[in-house]
């Protein structure tokens, strides 16, 4: 192009559309994040309560009554004591959980998360018979 003269200066920057794509995806992040947050912060705290749980007592019963107890406190809705997988290994106690979350993201769309958690020295928990 004959005529018009280059200047050495390229525009820099994010288009409007572009911006707006941003945001988007940003804000479904976020949404995303505070419904998930949630959900890992009870899942630890079940972790701490069966781990309480185990050292408060010794039968199956005791175990679920710390347990209920610690929910209580703790905020803890997901599962309770009877919902708890307590085993005998090597001769001492593990207290296991597995539990599903379903979180509704919109319309049909939704997230499921698979928690689980043992007090077993090895971190693999104990399966429920289904």
């Amino acid at each position: 192009m004959v005529g018009i003269k280059q200047s050495g200066k390229r525009q820099r920057g994010i288009s409007l559309v572009g911006l707006i794509i941003t945001l988007a995806v940003l804000g479904f992040l976020g949404v995303l994040a505070m419904k998930i947050v949630p959900t890992y912060t009870e899942y630890r705290a079940i972790q701490n309560a069966i781990i309480k749980a185990k050292s408060a007592g010794s039968t199956v019963r005791e175990i679920q009554a710390s347990f209920d107890a610690n929910a209580d406190v703790g905020y803890i809705t997901s599962i309770n004591g009877k919902d708890l997988i307590i085993s005998k290994e090597n001769n001492e106690t593990e207290v296991s959980f597995a539990y599903e979350k379903k979180i509704p993201l919109f319309g049909p769309a939704s997230l499921l998360l698979e928690y689980a958690g043992t007090t077993a020295k090895g971190g693999v928990p104990a399966k429920a018979d289904q």
